[in-house]
């Protein structure tokens, strides 16, 4: 489904932010991708959505190799890829119906898909009575819960959830990664770049740790280990 391959990522400064990288994550699996600050968790997610290209090896979706991926194909790319900031990069200006329809507006959905797939998914996230009001109207974990519902209304095939939990208190937090998980039971590739050490050893998932820019480990029901 995702496939790294020998992946390195070179920087102009000489600093390789990723060193000969490979991993498989299968269809329908839920992973989490860790590590301090500087291990590589950045780099790779903007590898991932095609942000950067490789300084060698190859990343598959599919089996499609992104260096042979013609750059009109890009954002058919990224509509298998639902994002989740830490920031939640939500529109101020617009409500929370109008945050989620934008995703859909993008790809062109109709005025009646629209009306139909946002008040489900917001009914998924546990919003659906907060549609009318403007992100500065509701708590980190509301708005994350709308980041997340604008995320997965495409029904994408993979979701990339970037330090999710980052400004969320433990509560909003394991909320937040007990709907990934629900979203994954669904049959959608879920992985999560993190440094939330009690939601990972929590979760019980499969964990690739990163350090330096070089897996250390890859341990299927694994749990965040502790820099040396």
């Amino acid at each position: 489904m995702l496939v790294l391959e020998h992946v390195t990522m070179q920087y102009p400064t000489g600093t390789k932010a990723l060193d000969n990288v490979t991993f498989r994550i299968k269809k329908g699996e839920f992973v989490f991708v860790v590590g301090s600050s500087g291990s590589g968790k950045t780099t790779l997610i903007k590898l991932l959505l095609k942000e950067l290209k490789p300084t060698s090896g190859e990343i598959l979706i599919e089996n499609q190799p992104y260096s042979k991926m013609k750059r009109k194909n890009i954002p058919l790319l990224r509509r298998k890829i639902g994002v989740v900031f830490q920031n939640f990069r939500l529109l101020k200006d617009r409500t929370v119906f109008e945050n989620v329809a934008f995703a859909q507006q993008v790809i062109e959905r109709s005025a009646r898909e629209i009306r139909r797939e946002v008040p489900a998914t917001l009914t998924m996230v546990g919003l659906a009575d907060k549609y009318k009001q403007f992100p500065k109207e509701l708590s980190g974990g509301e708005q994350q819960r709308v980041a997340l519902a604008r995320a997965i209304v495409n029904r994408p095939e993979i979701i990339l959830a970037d330090e999710p939990t980052g400004n969320l208190d433990p509560k909003n937090s394991l909320e937040i990664m007990r709907l990934l998980e629900e979203i994954n039971r669904r049959g959608t590739t879920v992985v999560v770049v993190t440094h939330n050490k009690e939601i990972v050893n929590l979760m019980q998932k499969r964990v690739i740790t990163l350090k330096k820019g070089k897996i250390v480990s890859d341990e299927e029901k694994g749990g965040y280990k502790d820099e040396d």
